[in-house]
């Protein structure tokens, strides 16, 4: 049979993990973790949020002492002043201990509001702030970064928190010795010394669970922010290969106006200003449909120069549609596509035709021409290979992760249509590119 005492010191460590892993599903005490530089009024706000929910333990084993598992004073007193500094331990550990004082047990403040300032000292101590997320009581695995890193800066500073942590406890079970009934501390009164081993070891371990636990979540949000960071990296630099591309075969078309007609080559020039000032102007990864079919008007204004009759464009656009967000540049490639290689080899020219409309919740888009179609064999590696339209799907990549689809579908000598399957979604719904971000 498991004895009484051990059964309290199991479930004592199952409440340190539990009220870490609940403090972590709250945004604003992430946003917390994530800072190591605090300002005052910070570190008083950690302070006393972390001071109601340890206090709330000390206040349930206060009011009735079948509950002892449930006092982590000196355990969140420790922890606040490893975290947050002086001040953060000390306010946290006067805090904690009001409802013990409360109870008549007068010396936890004294001793929560020294552990709390111990618990700064560890801080200050660290050669790396990052060593106070780091340290490992395990003396084995010590020994093994040590040897790894031949650092032994990690390893002394383990010791030393192992060490303060003991300290810790010896303290509070020497003033529940000296003042009977002043300080609150679990007994062992079975199995000799071993049982004051296992007294010691669960402090130990419930200060350390805490800190593990939130450093865990702390390396979630590294990770997400640095998938963030480089997801929108990778963006810009898919933008920017789009970007060249459009103006140096817009530069050709002026190239070739140039000599046959001066007047309609000035009039490409302006339409392409136009367009370049509004692409530096262009600080959004998202745009209205309307506002996208509005550039592609001015970028077939300049090719329809180029072509005349041969090339003739039809909308077929869903007004509820104008509003939705879509990827800014998002068409132009495909446009651009349907003219270099699907029209511009046919004698007598073609349509492109551009529809949208939302079907099962979902923004959908079409670029269809009536040109001479791809291959086979090309069509199977255009996503590799197609500048345009690699570039089109690595961005919606990018953007939606696994929410989106797009699909090209051609036969030779009849044209290519290809499709965009989107999310539906207003400027009203996105916050950013961050919240747009999936899994790709």
């Amino acid at each position: 049979m498991v004895p009484q005492p051990l059964v309290t010191l199991l479930v004592k460590l199952a409440v340190a993990a539990s009220l870490a892993s609940f403090l972590t599903r709250f945004g604003w005490f992430q946003r917390m973790l994530m800072r190591e530089e605090r300002t005052l009024s910070q570190r008083v706000q950690m302070a006393l949020v972390c001071a109601v929910i340890f206090g709330a333990g000390v206040a349930t084993r206060a009011m009735s002492n079948g509950y002892q598992a449930v006092d982590l004073g000196l355990e969140g007193s420790l922890v606040m002043g490893m975290l947050g500094g002086y001040v953060t331990g000390l306010l946290a550990g006067v805090l904690i201990s009001v409802p013990a004082m409360l109870h008549g047990e007068l010396m936890t403040m004294p001793l929560l509001a020294a552990v709390g300032v111990m618990g700064g000292l560890l801080r200050d101590l660290a050669p790396d702030k990052e060593f106070i997320w780091r340290f490992t009581p395990d003396p084995n695995l010590a020994i093994v970064r040590l040897l790894r890193k031949g650092d032994l800066r990690l390893p002394a500073f383990s010791i030393a928190c192992v060490c303060v942590i003991l300290v810790a406890e010896l303290l509070r079970q020497t003033l529940a010795k000296v003042w009977p009934g002043k300080v609150f501390a679990l007994e062992w009164s079975e199995a000799g010394g071993w049982g004051w081993v296992a007294v010691y070891a669960t402090t130990l371990f419930a200060t350390v669970l805490p800190i593990k636990i939130w450093n865990s979540n702390r390396n979630e949000k590294k990770l997400e922010q640095q998938q963030m960071r480089l997801n929108e990296a990778r963006l810009a630099a898919l933008s920017s290969q789009i970007n060249p591309h459009f103006l140096f075969n817009t530069l050709n078309s002026v190239t070739a106006l140039i000599r046959l007609d001066p007047e309609q080559a000035r009039q490409v020039v302006q339409r392409l200003s136009k367009i370049l000032r509004r692409l530096l102007r262009q600080q959004e990864n998202l745009i209205t449909l309307g506002e996208e079919l509005s550039f592609i008007d001015d970028y077939l204004a300049i090719e329809m120069v180029r072509f005349g009759d041969k090339l003739r464009f039809v909308k077929e656009i869903d007004p509820a549609t104008l509003d939705l967000l879509v990827p800014s540049m998002l068409l132009q490639p495909l446009v651009e596509n349907s003219i270099r290689h699907g029209l511009a080899s046919k004698v007598d020219g073609g349509t492109i035709r551009v529809r949208s409309l939302i079907a099962g919740g979902r923004l959908q888009i079409l670029v269809e021409d009536d040109g001479v179609g791809i291959p086979e064999a090309k069509l199977a590696t255009l996503f590799e290979h197609g500048i345009g339209v690699n570039n089109v799907n690595e961005r919606l990549k990018v953007l939606f992760g696994a929410e989106y689809r797009m699909w090209i579908d051609s036969r030779l000598g009849e044209g290519t249509s290809t499709g965009i399957e989107l999310p539906e979604q207003t400027s009203g719904s996105v916050v950013g590119v961050a919240s747009l971000v999936g899994s790709g």
